[in-house]
């Protein structure tokens, strides 16, 4: 379905599958042009939206829940312009080779480590390879999740020059104790749960998760299965100091069956993700701050199977592999004078692990080959000072500089600099110019014969103006912003001396066009839409052309009803000398029924026009699916 038929079907089904509202008779459209937004991304600290240079996009907890999806990365795709994450099935993403969960914002890629995954400012990545693992990104995790769109690396140091996704995981705010069950069942023999128990009582918070999901799969051999948990304990002090510690596991079995073109046999993954965290904090009038203690954990077991059609018989070994990465950060931020926010910080990384291949069969039963260059650890050292001035009530600069050191590549300086200009009738203009950085990482320094012990950094700058603007009493809100990217030094795998390895020559020049938009009609009907237009004169992987979402919500009594189309094009799912991209267009229907005050029962439909298409090269998504479940709350 293209062309004239793609834009007819677009406009006349104007309504959205996440544009979501809380369980009242009111409806809340959360977006980066809500001018009244506090977020933490950007900052560290509590900042009003209006007050940062750079884009951030904010999913709350409602939309969350109204996605019914125990994984966050889908509703991104859908509400955050700019942004695309790969999929290949109906449920779990895998690693390896045949994986998805591949996150992309404005063409720098997560896999590259390029753009990273922070849990309540702590980064979240694989210790030797550097990319997100996205089965580990779990909905029960999020209060909300705030997407900034462009170089972090001032705050956050290497793997952040895309931009970040900041999951803040959820809390108990007023006291008593409340239970959440949600349970689904649909297409494939899929099932999903989760149980989540939150009390306060005083200044005692805890919330408690674990969930449950599996799947059969839409193709033989693509099984799916994971079990999760998640407990945060928290205790206030005093009213100016808080403590928190919190721990995830999540383990996931994932079966590969290789592309269409090239089948394999006996592809599976077995991978324990964990992560531990523990913070002290303080919330004075004038001055705020935390320390805070992390530490993030692997076990990798793989098998890349075999394909039967070149005669290939079983692996006889295994790959393997333990990671870790921990780190200690600590920042204040103080207010000296009206309008004045100055904020310093330090941070303190250490990330690696080991690899090794070991042997199932034979005479090397049981024995392990390790993997050239391992075990390996590296630390990452750097401080930063942030400074935001206002100036009367209608402009807000703020210029940034992180130093940052690694012991094997040496030191970088990364600047920021922006404008907020704050206009009559409630608009808003931008500009900003930010360096991002992504430091080797061990992988492509140490590991494989493709290794260069001699990298350097990769280096970025973006520019972006935005507009916003806030009317109708609210009612309406709208944005645009276009940037460019201009990066060198990338790292990838060329010919020297007649050997092929890692070298710093590759270079991306993109830019683009964002737009956002949402409208409430009336105190049960809303709209929205976003677009995002990326231009890549080095077109990669899983990075669309045109990415395009329009949809609305229907809210009133027990009812809550959603619809959405997502019209992709130009997606590139093969580069180099044999190219090729997709086009296609989902239509996805969200509804749920509040029976009793406790009781609420949901349904979905996804692809309901039941297109044919992929994202990964040579794994067909699924046609038509769809779910059904209750959730229970006490």
């Amino acid at each position: 379905m293209k062309g004239k038929n793609i834009l007819t079907l677009l406009a006349g089904c104007m309504m959205p599958a996440t544009v979501l509202t809380a369980q009242t008779d009111t409806t809340r459209v959360t977006h980066d042009y809500a001018l009244e937004e506090v977020v933490v991304t950007g900052t560290r600290n509590e900042t009003d939206i209006r007050h940062l240079p750079m884009t951030v996009s904010v999913i709350d907890r409602a939309q969350i829940e109204q996605s019914h999806d125990p994984s966050l990365l889908p509703i991104l795709t859908e509400q955050v312009p700019g942004l695309f994450t790969t999929a290949r099935g109906i449920m779990g993403f895998g690693v390896s080779d045949g994986s998805a969960g591949s996150i992309s914002l404005r063409g720098l890629n997560g896999g590259s480590g390029r753009l990273m995954v922070l849990i309540d400012g702590h980064p979240q990545y694989m210790g030797l390879f550097g990319h997100p693992i996205a089965d580990a990104y779990q909905s029960f995790l999020a209060d909300r999740v705030e997407v900034l769109r462009g170089p972090a690396s001032v705050l956050y140091g290497s793997n952040a020059m895309g931009g970040v996704v900041n999951i803040v995981t959820r809390k108990m705010r007023e006291d008593g104790v409340r239970t959440d069950v949600n349970l689904g069942y649909g297409s494939y023999n899929t099932l999903q749960s989760e149980v989540t128990n939150r009390l306060r009582k005083g200044r005692f918070s805890s919330v408690v998760s674990a969930s449950y999901n599996r799947t059969d799969g839409h193709r033989p051999d693509m099984g799916f299965e994971q079990a999760g948990g998640y407990a945060r304990l928290g205790y206030e002090l005093s009213r100016a100091w808080d403590i928190y510690g919190d721990l995830n596991v999540t383990h996931f079995n994932a079966s590969n069956p290789g592309s269409t073109a090239s089948p394999l046999v006996d592809a599976y993954q077995h991978i324990t993700r964990g992560m531990t965290s523990f913070a002290l904090s303080n919330h004075y009038e004038k001055t705020s701050g935390a320390l805070s203690f992390f530490y993030n954990w692997g076990r990798h077991r793989i098998n890349d199977g075999y394909s039967p059609a070149d005669d290939e018989s079983p692996l006889d070994y295994r790959f393997n592999s333990r990671d870790n990465m921990m780190g200690l950060s600590w920042y204040q931020s103080a207010q000296f004078f009206k309008g004045n926010r100055i904020t310093v910080g330090v941070d303190w990384y250490r990330f690696g692990g080991d690899a090794w291949n070991k042997y199932v069969e034979g005479e090397r039963d049981g024995e392990r080959s390790p993997i050239n260059g391992l075990p390996r650890t590296e630390h990452e050292v750097a401080g930063y000072v942030d400074f935001r001035q206002s100036i009367s009530t209608w402009l807000t600069f703020d210029v940034g500089l992180r130093m940052d050191h690694h012991t094997h590549v040496g030191t970088e300086w990364i600047p920021q600099a922006g404008l907020s200009v704050h206009l009559p009738q409630a608009a808003e203009i931008k500009l900003s110019a930010s360096k991002g950085f992504r430091y080797p990482l061990i992988r492509e320094m140490f590991m494989w014969g493709v290794a260069n012990p001699d990298l350097e950094a990769e280096r970025m700058w973006n520019y972006e103006l935005a507009y916003s603007q806030k009317l109708l009493d609210g009612r309406l809100n709208y944005g645009i912003n276009l940037f460019y990217i201009d990066a060198d030094n990338l790292i990838t795998p060329d010919m020297v001396d007649g050997r092929r390895m890692n070298v710093n020559t590759g270079k991306a020049e993109n830019a683009g066009v964002e737009g956002q938009v949402a409208y409430r009609f009336n105190r049960a009907w809303s709209a929205d839409a976003n677009y995002s237009y990326l231009h890549m004169k080095n077109p990669v992987v899983a990075a669309p052309e045109h990415k395009l979402y329009v949809g609305a919500l229907y809210s009133s009594g027990r009812w809550n009803v959603s619809s959405g189309i997502q019209y992709i094009k130009g997606l590139y799912t093969a580069v180099g000398d044999h190219p090729q991209t997709e086009d296609f267009v989902l239509w996805n229907v969200r509804g749920s029924y509040r029976a009793t005050d406790w009781l609420s029962i949901w349904v979905k439909g996804e692809n309901l026009l039941a297109q044919r298409y992929e994202i990964n090269a040579g794994f067909p998504m699924p046609k038509a699916t769809f779910m059904g479940g209750v959730h229970v709350s006490f």
